[in-house]
């Protein structure tokens, strides 16, 4: 696979260098002199010199026959316009953008980024886990439309829930698509409940994931 990756900084540097380690084609691009020069010190021929925002220098960095370009520059403008130009002037069949400010992400997609990365959301995240109550965690967010897939652990609060699992209220846009129970993989069903040690794995709208972690709240109240 051959991969343009475009910010020396270092999620630049060190993205570059693990595939590179792992056999893959890579370049990577950085518009200051200075930091081109010492990640090229250790890097080698992989590290260019060259503003990643400029059509002629994607060109040079062979953008044309790219399976996958990544924008991970500290600026959200740059990483934008590197995505739009490797799919509009270069037909790249895959984008990847560094998003720094999590408000951009919806940007981002609707413009046809294929994927972006939120070291901020990430990060944000972590923590908002650690302070709400309840024991909803976030495992990951679908590529396509506004929806996350949640893992629900069954403690013995979530035992006071009354209602079985099918009949269990939940908000709109979300739903139980499976139980995981003794290591073993169930469909929901009428009639069944909670069992402690549960996981279960829902899909939810991410503007209702708050009722979802206030419904397992309110067991233990």
């Amino acid at each position: 696979m051959y991969i343009v990756i475009v910010g020396g900084g270092n999620v630049g540097y060190y993205l570059a260098k693990a595939l590179h380690d792992s056999g893959h084609e890579v370049v990577l691009m950085e518009k200051d002199r200075a930091v081109h020069r010492t990640i090229s010190e250790e890097l080698g021929e992989i590290v260019m010199q060259g503003d990643g925002c400029e059509v002629r220098l994607l060109n040079d960095a062979g953008a044309e026959r790219a399976d996958v370009v990544v924008a991970a520059t500290g600026d959200d403008e740059d990483n934008l316009v590197i995505c739009q130009m490797a799919k509009m002037k270069f037909s790249v069949p895959r984008t990847l953008a560094r998003v720094n400010n999590p408000v951009n992400e919806q940007l981002f997609r609707s413009v046809g980024v294929d994927a972006t990365v939120s070291s901020t959301k990430i990060i944000y995240n972590m923590i908002e886990q650690e302070i709400q109550t309840g024991d909803v965690i976030p495992l990951a967010a679908l590529a396509r439309g506004n929806v996350e897939i949640v893992q629900i652990e069954i403690t013995q609060k979530c035992l006071q829930l009354k209602a079985d699992i099918v009949g269990l209220g939940l908000p709109e846009g979300a739903l139980i698509i499976s139980v995981i129970r003794n290591e073993q993989a169930m469909l929901p069903a009428s009639g069944m409940r909670f069992e402690l040690g549960d996981s279960v794995i829902a899909l939810v709208n991410a503007d209702h994931e708050h009722r979802l972690r206030e419904i397992f709240a309110e067991a233990s109240a």
